[in-house]
């Protein structure tokens, strides 16, 4: 299995994230992580790129602890498009995407015919060829935002991590990143693990939903059976309605106020 996590412990400062958090992710599949703001989920997206480090615990990757992969094998195993991309170098579109491509490649090693070829067909399939020759510093948060997933895909790791990777976007390129996504589960037998906001958004895509609450997996398992109204209720304190959609194939939740929330908008 790609990751494995047996009873992780993790604090920020004197606050406590996680205490004995344990969780498998599976090969080719598609995972929503869903759950309130402060919960856990991008510190354990962090934990699993190795940007930080467990208190406790273990964290195996292809059954080899992750503290023990160097930092180009790491990166040829692991990508991650973060929420919020920044980088103050004037690198062209173009050369952000390439850099996706640099764990591959041997030291002092320039990119050869197939790096380029891999770099033309995720910013074709990502819309981003049009502008790979502008300055990344002067692209709009969804345009860079958009680079910063086919720099990913360019990468070609087993597994990509999604943090709120389109927060950004608009809907069109949403839906099309994420079909992206789920087609590289799907074709390639990839794992994919994505932090939503959008339970919907999750539904239709994910074919399995973790649920966090207050640094613990409160649910978890695939979506068909682990989305319903009593677990949202748990984690969410929200009262909703989950029904099947025909349109989009796939569960979906209408959400209703309740009456503290009615008296706050008031």
């Amino acid at each position: 299995m790609p990751f494995d996590l047996d009873n992780i412990c993790f604090s920020h400062g004197r606050r406590r994230v996680f205490s004995n958090l344990t969780l498998r992710l599976e090969k080719g599949r598609f995972y929503g992580l869903v759950g309130p703001n402060g919960c856990g989920k991008t510190t354990l997206m962090d934990l699993l790129c190795r940007q930080r480090t467990p208190a406790g615990g273990s964290i195996r990757l292809s059954g080899r602890a992750l503290a023990e992969y160097g930092r180009k094998a790491l990166a040829r195993r692991v990508s991650l498009v973060p929420q919020d991309f920044r980088i103050n170098f004037p690198f062209t579109a173009g050369e952000v995407v390439m850099m996706g491509r640099y764990p591959h490649l041997p030291r002092f090693s320039a990119p050869g015919d197939r790096d380029h070829a891999m770099v033309d067909d995720v910013m074709e399939r990502t819309d981003t060829a049009r502008f790979r020759h502008r300055l990344v510093t002067e692209l709009s948060g969804g345009e860079r935002q958009r680079v910063v997933f086919a720099r990913a895909l360019a990468q070609d790791a087993e597994v990509m991590l999604l943090d709120e990777a389109t927060s950004n976007l608009d809907v069109n390129h949403s839906l099309a990143l994420l079909n992206l996504a789920a087609e590289q589960v799907r074709r390639r037998g990839r794992t994919v693990l994505a932090v939503f906001q959008d339970i919907n958004l999750a539904a239709a895509f994910c074919s399995h939903l973790i649920f966090m609450h207050h640094g613990a997996i409160a649910a978890q398992g695939p979506t068909d059976e682990v989305l319903d109204a009593e677990i949202l209720q748990r984690v969410f304190a929200v009262r909703a309605k989950v029904y099947f959609e025909p349109y989009t194939a796939s569960r979906q939740v209408v959400f209703k106020p309740t009456e503290e929330h009615h008296a706050s908008v008031d």
